[in-house]
């Protein structure tokens, strides 16, 4: 059973893959975050190490499988890759030595599957030096090894790991298809799941990790409470709270991109309630706040404030200092016109 039924092209692509024995030596998942993209590499690693018929695979009973979603098979790896800010050179060379890590298991015989299968979550934050170091592997692929890479922005990888690749774009599902999963699977009554449906932008994995988790969508609304109060013109809550979310940042980059990506939902969504779509709104249950902000702001401010908010994104990507770039994005936020 693959985990990942939603989404359908990809699911279709990968079975007939492994029923017809044509599988790619690698493959680039890419997509947003949490829309499905790990949970489909290892669906794909349990496909192709199933003890079952191979209409079957993969079930999910044998102990292939379940050593697989335990992450204890010794011939599955996942290499997160998560290039902080503070790690610079030392995080690079770890890279490096990851990949020539990988080159060695390579070389070996599965020990307890058929495959050994090689997972790069996070691909596009390897270092050129490491990207380099992993091409070798990816133009003289061992028999009996799968590599999987993993990205969002599939642009910031080097074109020669690209073009070795067999590529799978993983798009958002649509609201209703991640409404019935939450119902259907996760037994969530439907208003609540209504809820996080919309929020999760049709990322399954984030709506499945708050139904899970309640206080997810708790320190997001904590997150928004902060941001309506920045709102006010005080430069010093404003430089303290940057100097806040830059250590965040420094220490979990991922943590500190979700902060801004929120931060857009949230612009994004007075710029629809000045613009008359208030159905489109993400945070609905914010309405009434959200009508008080519109009030305040032109059209033309909200936007000029959204795409400061892609630049610093950008400009961190491109390991710029934080606390730089989080000072210079708190003095951009739009002066209340009214």
């Amino acid at each position: 059973m693959w985990e990942t039924p939603e989404h359908q092209p990809a699911v279709r692509h990968l079975k007939k893959a492994v029923l017809e024995d044509r599988l790619a030596h690698a493959y680039l998942l890419v997509g947003p975050r949490h829309v499905g993209k790990l949970t489909l590499a290892l669906d794909l690693a349990r496909a192709v190490n199933c003890l079952a018929p191979l209409e079957e695979r993969p079930c999910g009973r044998c102990s292939q499988c379940q050593r697989i979603a335990s992450g204890k098979h010794a011939d599955i790896r996942v290499l997160s890759v998560r290039r902080r800010a503070e790690d610079g050179p030392a995080r690079k060379e770890r890279g490096i030595d990851e990949v020539r890590e990988v080159e060695r298991e390579a070389s070996l015989m599965p020990f307890e599957g058929r495959y050994r299968v090689f997972i790069f979550d996070g691909a596009e934050r390897m270092s050129e030096e490491a990207s380099n170091a992993l091409l070798k592997t990816l133009e003289e692929p061992p028999p009996q090894v799968l590599l999987v890479l993993i990205a969002e922005r599939e642009g910031a990888l080097l074109a020669t790991v690209r073009s070795r690749c067999q590529r799978m774009e993983m798009r958002p599902l649509p609201y209703q298809e991640v409404l019935e999963h939450l119902v259907t699977h996760r037994g969530m009554e439907t208003k609540e799941a209504e809820g996080l449906a919309r929020l999760s932008q049709g990322c399954l994995g984030w709506a499945v990790q708050a139904a899970e988790d309640p206080q997810l969508v708790e320190r997001r609304g904590e997150e928004l409470d902060i941001l309506s109060r920045l709102t006010e013109p005080n430069l010093y809550d404003r430089f303290r709270y940057a100097e806040s979310l830059a250590r965040r940042f420094s220490n979990d980059r991922d943590a500190g991109r979700e902060v801004l990506y929120l931060w857009l939902q949230w612009w994004r969504d007075i710029l629809i309630v000045k613009r008359g779509v208030e159905g489109s709104v993400l945070n609905l249950e914010r309405i009434e706040m959200l009508r008080q902000e519109a009030a305040h702001y032109s059209s033309g401010a909200v936007v000029a404030f959204m795409g400061e908010l892609l630049a610093t994104l950008d400009a961190l990507e491109q390991n710029a200092a934080p606390r730089l770039a989080l000072d210079n994005l708190m003095l951009a936020l739009p002066k209340r016109e009214v």
